[in-house]
């Protein structure tokens, strides 16, 4: 975020709060399959803790005073962050036009942010020939990732993605339909109350990505019952696929994204709305956001959710850093 283009200039002016901003006026436009990864991966990935940690002298004492734990830094993982965004199978042309745009000497045709993510999104849909809706989303990304990792980290990333061909070819329509459908109960599920048993997806690249969860029952709870090895993948599972510590909204660490379902589950509390907050993941409004936490949120349908990388409680010190610059400037 220091250094580099004039691009990388225009593009560090622009903190979480206008990002915010950005993203409003895209979403109208990104198509549907990828309207709900788009803002997760923004709740992920946000501008002002990536600035936060750039800025500060001693990043392992703030790392530790945050709590943060796993892949919070996007420079690590510039190909792969974004790979539950349907849009990630155009990555490789997506981040050859970003570099491109970045490192033009010509004029922009427009100083509004939006505006160069449509252009820049527009240009490879065409090329690519699909919609340009399916483009805009991953074009936001590529944005944002330029604008964290730095024009260099960016350019000597491979720009190659990881999906099974048989996934790659899946139409928007047939992963929102999938997204959509309850598993059946068998023969006689009609008869079936509180013993319905629905998928939980947590990878939809993957089809053994799923575990099952009885109805009503928590998401971290059902995710425990699978006995699988998810250690040696992420050192924070420690039963089950999605990280969990203390089972009561105390320690934020089970927080996930909800790609699809999210009206099957239950209605957020205080307690979770305040939790969110207190970590820094989202200023939740309306009672099915897209953020939860799996611990006390239940589902009464096939969900497919999202494990973010890493987790943390940064709320305060960003609202703490916010008020200072507002001092600040006012003095």
């Amino acid at each position: 975020m220091s250094g580099g283009t004039l691009f990388e200039a225009f593009l560090n002016q622009h903190d979480g709060k206008a990002w915010a901003g950005v993203l409003q006026s895209l979403l109208p436009a990104i198509h549907e399959v990828d309207r709900n990864a788009v803002q997760i991966w923004f709740y992920f990935f946000p501008i002002d803790l990536a600035r936060a940690l750039q800025q500060v002298e001693d990043k392992e004492q703030l790392e530790k005073k945050l709590l943060l734990r796993g892949k919070f830094y996007l420079k690590d993982q510039i190909d792969s962050s974004h790979e539950f965004l349907y849009g990630h199978r155009y990555w490789p042309a997506v981040k050859k036009a970003v570099e491109a745009h970045a490192c033009s000497s010509k004029a922009p045709s427009s100083l509004d942010l939006a505006a160069q993510i449509r252009e820049v999104a527009a240009k490879v849909a065409s090329e690519l020939k699909v919609e340009e809706s399916l483009l805009i989303g991953i074009t936001a990304v590529g944005f944002m990732t330029l604008q964290q990792v730095g024009i260099e980290a960016f350019k000597s990333a491979p720009g190659k993605i990881n999906l099974d061909p048989k996934v790659a070819r899946r139409t928007p329509q047939q992963v929102l339909a999938a997204r959509a459908k309850d598993n059946g109960q068998g023969l006689f599920g009609f008869l079936r109350t509180v013993d319905k048993r629905w998928n939980i997806t947590f990878n939809e690249n993957k089809p053994e990505c799923v575990f099952k969860l009885i109805n009503m029952q928590d998401l971290a709870m059902a995710a425990a019952s699978d006995k699988r090895n998810y250690r040696l993948q992420d050192p924070r599972c420690i039963e089950g696929p999605i990280p969990v510590e203390c089972r009561s909204a105390a320690c934020g660490t089970c927080w996930i994204g909800i790609l699809g379902g999210a009206e099957k589950l239950s209605p957020m509390d205080a307690r979770e709305r305040k939790k969110l907050a207190e970590c820094g993941y989202i200023e939740a409004e309306g009672s099915h956001p897209l953020i939860r936490l799996a611990c006390i949120t239940a589902a009464s349908g096939a969900v497919s959710i999202v494990i973010p990388p890493w987790n943390g409680v940064f709320g305060k010190y960003l609202r703490s850093l916010k008020e200072r610059e507002e001092q600040r400037q006012a003095v």
